[in-house]
């Protein structure tokens, strides 16, 4: 690809230039000051104008530095039909870029800003936030806000907690409103309820007054939010403490009789354990026992209290990259390549990161084929595969380790743009670490991207 010449080429000419100017401008440094030297002898007279520092000496990217600038430019360049994967990439850059060039960081996060808004605006949940990046300008808070309707208010949680995060002082009361709308409307944002309360103080008048009126509001469809409900009773075990006794107590009890609404399952079971755990404590035991003794609906739900739940994890594949590093020179090609594409790809990966390691690039050349061939069958498939951009950056990410320029070369032939530009920024976030590393005064890595940029 025209592309992928054009980096290398242009690394090259970077590093060769570098060098070359480097040692140009110390020979005209030094003719430069055995001129003046020999100039001051024979004149003896001081400088008329203070000397200024030439703008060709003005501090330059490393060539590593210069390498993740190219890398992130190109793949933000690349086209993402799905707004959900250009929101992925632009945070990704983001984050990437901000050490090197801020302002293209803020431009990055300004565009990602308006997709998560528009996201949301569609009752589209976005899968990630780029306002967590750091780079968000605090100046277009309020046009953020501004494009929220309130019925999105709970899908756009997350991303109005991050704006309160990072602009507290152009944020913090317009969110404030949007949450008090939302909940006027029997819309319950339960996280980011609590996170204003901690931002105004638990103690506030808000906070006691609206903690209150968020358990006065819970929603109708109990069963259709049992997810919230451990988000529900997070909040009354961080404030019921904070709160005065007789309103810890009302609350307790109409949470309870929601909760007797949901059917048996974890939700309801870790809601109720806590519930009740904090409403004792905060009453006391006997206090407890009265407000239950008046409440028959409350009391059988929590004498169902103290069963055990069990918290459900996603199954994991198991890849260790210890066990691979452990059969560098046993060939295990043959049984990965009889592996799910998504366990292909990261089998094959860990082998190609132990065997190229090792000092066999050859090997690892055969377990990385392998590795992204399966990750085209992975991304046209991560309808069911969710966590298919995590598999490509793993794998992108562990070529990297081993020869950066080849592992570029590689995700810029996949077969999907949003695939390529999430493998090539996987590329220099591994390019970048090992550029701050070397910069830290440790010594990177044998093979490293520090040590051999470009080969």
């Amino acid at each position: 690809m025209r592309t992928i010449v054009s980096l290398c080429l242009f690394s090259l000419v970077v590093n060769a230039g570098m060098a070359n100017a480097q040692g140009a401008a110390s020979n005209n440094a030094a003719t430069k000051a055995g001129s003046q030297k020999s100039h001051t002898k024979q004149t003896s007279k001081p400088s008329a104008k203070p000397t200024t520092r030439p703008q060709s000496a003005q501090k330059k990217l490393s060539p590593q530095k210069q390498f993740v600038s190219d890398v992130v430019r190109m793949a933000v360049a690349l086209p993402q039909a799905d707004p959900q994967d250009r929101l992925r990439v632009l945070t990704a850059a983001t984050n990437l870029i901000g050490p090197v060039n801020r302002n293209l960081a803020k431009r990055y996060a300004k565009e990602g800003a308006r997709i998560e808004a528009e996201l949301v605006a569609r009752g589209q949940k976005p899968a990630i936030s780029i306002l967590s990046a750091g780079h968000f300008d605090c100046a277009g808070a309020q046009e953020f806000l501004d494009q929220i309707p309130t019925s999105a208010v709970v899908d756009a949680e997350q991303s109005l907690i991050n704006v309160l995060s990072a602009c507290p002082n152009q944020a913090t009361e317009p969110i404030r409103q949007k949450f008090e709308t939302a909940l006027s409307e029997g819309n319950l944002p339960a996280r980011g309820l609590l996170a204003m309360m901690e931002k105004t103080g638990p103690k506030s008048a808000w906070s006691q007054t609206t903690f209150a009126k968020m358990f006065r509001t819970l929603p109708s469809d109990a069963e259709r939010e049992r997810a919230e409900a451990p988000n529900y009773a997070a909040m009354f075990n961080r404030m019921a403490p904070e709160v005065e006794k007789d309103v810890a107590r009302d609350a307790g009890l109409r949470f309870l009789e929601w909760l007797g609404k949901l059917s048996e399952g974890n939700e309801r079971g870790i809601a109720v354990n806590m519930t009740t755990d904090t409403l004792k404590q905060v009453l006391g035991e006997k206090a407890y026992d009265e407000a239950l003794r008046g409440n028959l609906v409350a009391r059988d739900v929590a004498n169902s209290a103290g069963q055990a739940v069990e918290v459900e994890h996603v199954q994991e594949e198991s890849v260790s990259v210890l066990s691979a590093m452990g059969q560098v020179g046993n060939d295990r090609t043959d049984h990965i390549s009889k592996m799910s594409p998504s366990l292909r790809a990261r089998e094959a990966a860990a082998h190609g990161f132990a065997t190229g390691t090792s000092g066999d690039p050859k090997g690892a050349d055969r377990y990385f084929n392998i590795a992204f061939s399966a990750l085209d069958d992975v991304w046209n498939n991560r309808t069911e595969q969710k966590d298919a951009p995590d598999v490509i950056q793993e794998v992108s990410e562990a070529a990297a380790q081993v020869n950066a320029v080849d592992a570029l070369k590689r995700t810029q032939a996949l077969g999907d743009p949003s695939a390529q530009a999430i493998g090539m920024l996987a590329v220099a976030r591994v390019v970048l670490g090992q550029s701050m590393t070397a910069e830290d005064g440790r010594p990177a890595r044998e093979g490293s991207a520090v040590n051999h940029p470009i080969r």
